[in-house]
């Protein structure tokens, strides 16, 4: 091989070096822009925070007072359901709203008849409480009109979980 030749050839491996850089420059800066731009926006808080369920709810119905609107009118109607305390604290659910009733009312069972549980009801650390036909259950006061298979929105605000919302289904009369 002539001096020539090992030259051109050591020329052109640099020129290949060079164009494989140049070539590497743009993607290698966008990522480390990237990477950059994401660190600020999760410092800036932009990325949310996480935040542990407290409370689980489970098999929410609102049963239907009666098959047709015109004989419902002027019913109330009860929304039952199973909450879950998931933390070590208990907690107290202190009242319930729904944008399908007039207001929501609290109920605790006492003897024959229910009546307001003034101070809220509360749910064990690590515990559950049913909200039946046979305990403390949410009365919803003025519905609107109940169509089975159809959902109601019910806001629960607790002491210290704060607002859980829910979906709870609409049931014929007689089911819960």
């Amino acid at each position: 091989m002539t001096a020539t030749a090992t030259t051109a050839a050591m020329e052109a491996a640099r020129s290949r070096a060079a164009d494989l850089a140049r070539a590497a420059v743009a993607p290698l800066a966008c990522s480390v822009l990237l990477v950059v731009l994401l660190a600020a926006w999760v410092v800036s808080g932009g990325g949310g925070e996480f935040s542990r369920v407290r409370i689980q709810v489970t098999q929410a119905a609102v049963p239907m007072v009666a098959y047709t609107t015109s004989s419902a009118a002027g019913k109330n109607a009860a929304a039952y359901l199973t909450i879950r305390n998931l933390t070590q604290v208990a907690d107290v659910l202190v009242s319930a709203s729904s944008p399908a009733a007039a207001r929501v009312v609290l109920t605790r069972a006492v003897t024959q008849r229910p009546a307001a549980a003034a101070g809220g009801l509360a749910i064990p650390a690590g515990g559950s409480i049913s909200l039946s036909p046979f305990s403390a259950d949410l009365v919803l006061i003025r519905p609107r009109a109940l169509v089975s298979g159809k959902t109601v929105l019910l806001r629960l605000r607790f002491r210290h979980a704060g607002v859980v919302t829910v979906t709870a289904s609409v049931t014929p009369p007689g089911t819960p």
